[in-house]
């Protein structure tokens, strides 16, 4: 174990807060496990405790095998995976039909082993860091847009194209993380405005068509835009069930919550211990559990800055930005359903709901951090170091 702990490198407090976060999700996920195990199970929560805990084993041990490849390396694995990216999202939307009663066209089946697994999520990661590098390309360069539009955009748009009918709020948060990423990078704000308002166009435009065509497009396009129409017009649906029972949860909560385990509503939420875990926290854990959590993911936020602001190279700082920043984003989206503040998205409380797909690749992205964070703690190592040649040779002079 002390071997282990003296290969761990890179920001010391990031794997606190990922650690507190993982231990913490153990008690919510086992709670809520109680409704499945119930209503589609044998009765015994045991089974998705181990599922659970071996989701994060896998998680973490993609985190600790990321954070010791140097991050120069992304850079070149960006542009292979963004081919292979796409050609995993273009199998998921031609697949079957279902998966275990969801629908395939968001997830593809592992051969072997039988598990699902969401390509949307590694899409993401993969987009992040291909955006990180080609900024940092072209930083202090003079550029037209009509140069960018191949390089940058093309990938860009290909993938939210695959994503958007089978998962419309997966595709928007990339998109506005992407626009955020370049806006840092320092893309022209002219350039910038152009492709928002050219997404803004596009999406209206498959909008008009799922309506005009509705079966020739996959029957998730229906389901979001159930829930905006519900979100917008309070029509009464599936989602507003959610949405009702969540505010319950979170209302008899109080301040202390009612305890451990005690929860009431997460008997009646059909995601209990996915996209509305948040609901079941505060219910259990009261007002003070729910800030608990919104202060971990804050300090999150900060560390993020703070590692993105200490990279040696522009690359480093973008890379960080990338991928740290839509999780911090992804749990506040999450946290502001549960409270009706948005409407349901299917978003996933990172590092705390169940589900594999998601914890794997918000640990490769955390990995991705840690390895950049480990490389300025390499450089400030050997500046500090009694062998330093520099250090030598300026004092023999």
């Amino acid at each position: 174990m002390h071997t282990l702990f003296n290969n761990i490198k890179g920001d010391r407090l990031i794997w606190a807060i990922v650690a507190l976060l993982a231990i913490f999700s153990f008690l919510p996920v086992y709670s809520a496990a109680s409704n499945l195990a119930y209503s589609g199970g044998n009765g015994s929560t045991f089974s998705f405790f181990v599922k659970h805990f071996m989701h994060l084993f896998l998680g973490f041990s993609i985190m600790y095998g990321v954070h010791k490849i140097p991050y120069r390396y992304f850079r070149g694995l960006s542009l292979i995976m963004i081919p292979i990216v796409l050609i995993l999202l273009i199998v998921t939307m031609f697949q079957g039909i279902t998966i275990d009663g969801a629908n395939a066209s968001r997830w593809i089946q592992i051969p072997i082993v039988g598990m699902s697994f969401q390509t949307s999520t590694l899409a993401s990661v993969v987009l992040m860091v291909y955006v990180a590098r080609y900024m940092s390309k072209i930083k202090d360069k003079d550029i037209t847009f009509k140069s960018t539009i191949l390089p940058l955009w093309l990938p860009v748009f290909l993938i939210l194209i695959l994503i958007l009918p089978a998962n419309f709020s997966t595709a928007a948060i990339m998109f506005v993380m992407v626009a955020m990423l370049v806006f840092l990078g320092g893309y022209p704000i002219k350039y910038l405005l152009v492709i928002l308002g050219s997404g803004v166009i596009a999406l209206a435009l498959f909008i008009l068509v799922a309506k005009a065509f509705p079966d020739a497009m996959p029957n998730r396009v229906d389901t979001w835009m159930s829930r905006l129409d519900s979100f917008t017009n309070g029509e009464d649906s599936e989602a507003d069930y959610q949405i009702e029972k969540a505010k319950i949860a979170i209302a008899s909560g109080g301040i202390q919550g009612v305890g451990p385990g005690k929860s009431i509503q997460k008997n009646f939420l059909p995601q209990s211990s996915s996209d509305f875990i948040f609901a079941i926290i505060i219910e259990e854990y009261g007002l003070i559990g729910g800030l608990s959590l919104i202060i971990l993911y804050m300090w999150l936020l900060i560390r993020i800055v703070i590692v993105a602001q200490k990279a040696d190279t522009m690359f480093g700082k973008l890379l960080v930005l990338g991928v740290g920043l839509p999780i911090v984003f992804q749990a506040m989206i999450n946290m502001g359903v549960a409270v009706e503040l948005f409407p349901v998205t299917g978003q996933t409380l990172p590092l705390i709901s169940s589900g594999g797909t998601s914890i794997w690749m918000t640990c490769l992205a955390i990995g991705i951090i840690l390895s950049v964070s480990a490389k300025r703690e390499e450089i400030k190592e050997f500046e500090n170091s009694e062998d330093n040649p520099l250090e030598i040779l300026s004092e023999a002079l």
